[in-house]
């Protein structure tokens, strides 16, 4: 049995002012793309986009860039299914600064599982201030929360109440 991976890989190479895009499409009508920005940044390039399954090494290439567009993604801007960066977006989304997502975390998150640092939102969230379902931290507004102060059906602290009618401007 022959290892296709062995094999030299001719990709569809196309050249513009902005960056450069690299196809291949698989006998089974699969297509692997990515495309690399010719500006630079922080070592690393503006814009990487990644889709499918890299034919050199049989993987999903890391989409690594200060805007990160792939499956996985990895940058100050990283946008993908498992996201990585200051700024994280997608289904798992680890951001120093914000993640959004499915589960996310960071210093500000959202999303359905929630860990933040500072604030938190979500079905399930923590964080300094958290909101949410089932919520915990310090200022916490929920269906079923656990805090120091804590605004939730059948317990109404009143510096809670304070807290998140001037934070919400309600």
């Amino acid at each position: 049995m022959r290892n296709a991976l062995l094999e030299p890989v001719e990709y569809r190479i196309e050249r513009t002012a902005r960056g450069t895009w690299k196809s291949f499409m698989f006998p089974n009508g699969h297509t692997y793309r990515e495309y690399t920005s010719r500006r630079r940044a922080f070592g690393m390039p503006l814009v990487h986009y990644t889709s499918g399954i890299c034919p050199e090494t049989g993987r999903r290439r890391v989409a690594r860039g200060v805007f990160a567009f792939g499956r996985i993604a990895v940058g100050i801007f990283a946008f993908g299914h498992a996201a990585f960066g200051v700024f994280a977006f997608g289904q798992a989304g680890l951001g120093l600064a914000l993640g959004m997502g499915q589960a996310c975390c960071g210093l500000l998150a959202l999303g359905q599982l929630a860990i933040g640092g500072i604030f938190g939102a979500g079905q399930i969230a923590t964080g300094w201030v958290a909101i949410g379902q089932l919520a915990a931290g310090h200022w916490v507004l929920a269906q079923l929360g656990l805090g120091s102060h804590v605004w939730m059906p059948g317990r109404a602290d009143p510096a809670a109440v304070e807290f998140f009618r001037d934070l919400l401007a309600i």
